[in-house]
């Protein structure tokens, strides 16, 4: 049975945990310059290049993922969310960018299939894609509107290169997450596409956009509703929303997708809005309450945690869900195929 069809058939029993943050975690652990450096010849600063440490200081990112397994979370990420050719160029670091996906895939394959050893209780592994700090749809020059400092095959081909380590890695899932261009998205959802035939394998999509305002608008001008129909044609394995704001703002938003999408609904908020220094000081019982109003409302399928949040929110969010019924969804007993359900193919 695949990846694809075991997270759906639990996912029809009952809500499931997605892993919190791992900037704000690695943050914690007050590394210096040389733990992310490690024995790298590198001419700049790694300080802050968190997807480095996959190669320099692998058991950090291993304790970490682990943390977040043991407090309930069904699914984690990668380490990866800057692991692109184009963020990596600030750290002088382009060249280890298949090492670092690779490696950090590993880390979590290996700690996802430890926990479903103990337990007997299926592990998932995504695969994060982060939005890179370019944009395709608007320009960085405020005098020139046309100026663009990426096209869509460079940005294609970036994605693409990280897809490709991800896989080799072991995911289950390409998780394309912190959307703040659909555009870019677009590219994602071809890279992981190519990358996956180019394996060999069916690595579903797992898709989540980040609002920039209350409006519940994308920066690229898209709300919701109209994301949701720029990327179905994908057949995405999750469809979400990500970071943006605390689940009380997002609430809103998390509805309105929920009503429109034939798949499953992952939605992981910040924990509430970081205060005057930058911190985030919402408690796990607290971002626990509000994500469980969106489960008794029967919003979600898949919840967790983005910035500020620690295991400590997971394992609360875990607790707050248990045994309240999932958002019921196409595939499920007595339900239709769901979407996504099709091997991702691209045409030749």
């Amino acid at each position: 049975m695949s990846a694809a069809q075991r997270l759906r058939d639990a996912a029809c029993e009952r809500i499931l945990i997605f892993d919190g943050a791992f900037g704000t975690q690695i943050q914690n652990k007050g590394l210096v310059e040389a733990d992310y450096r490690g024995d790298l010849d590198l001419a700049r600063d790694q300080k802050g290049n968190n997807d480095l440490l996959a190669i320099t200081r692998p058991d950090v990112v291993d304790e970490i993922t682990r943390a977040y397994l043991a407090a309930g979370a069904d699914m984690v990420s990668t380490n990866t969310f800057s692991a692109n050719r184009i963020s990596q160029a600030d750290y002088a670091a382009e060249h280890l960018v298949a090492d670092i996906n690779r490696e950090s895939a590993r880390i979590a394959r290996a700690a996802a299939d430890d926990f479903q050893k103990q337990d007997g209780r299926p592990r998932f592994v995504a695969g994060a894609i982060g939005p890179t700090n370019k944009t395709l749809s608007l320009s960085p020059d405020v005098n020139d509107p046309g100026f663009r400092e990426i096209d869509f095959d460079e940005l294609k081909d970036v994605y693409r290169d990280q897809c490709a380590a991800l896989i080799e890695g072991g995911v289950d899932f390409i998780l394309i997450e912190t959307i703040f261009d659909t555009l870019n998205a677009k590219a994602g959802i071809m890279a992981a596409k190519e990358a996956a035939r180019e394996a060999g394998r069916d690595v579903p999509l797992m898709i989540s956009m980040t609002l920039t305002d209350l409006s519940g608008r994308n920066l690229s001008g898209h709300t919701v509703e109209a994301f949701w129909h720029a990327v179905r044609h994908a057949r995405p394995l999750t469809i979400g929303l990500n970071c943006s704001f605390g689940a009380t703002q997002l609430r809103p938003h998390v509805q309105a997708l929920s009503a429109i999408a034939d798949t499953l609904i992952l939605a992981y908020p910040n924990a509430g809005l970081p205060n005057e220094l930058g911190a985030y000081d919402e408690l796990p019982d607290e971002t626990a309450a509000f994500v469980r109003e969106w489960a008794e409302l029967g919003l979600v399928n898949i919840l967790g945690g983005c910035c500020g949040s620690s295991p400590a929110h997971i394992a609360a969010i875990a607790k707050a869900v248990a045994g309240i019924s999932p958002r019921r969804v196409p595939g499920c007993p007595g339900g239709t195929r769901l979407a996504g359900l099709e091997p991702m193919t691209i045409a030749a």
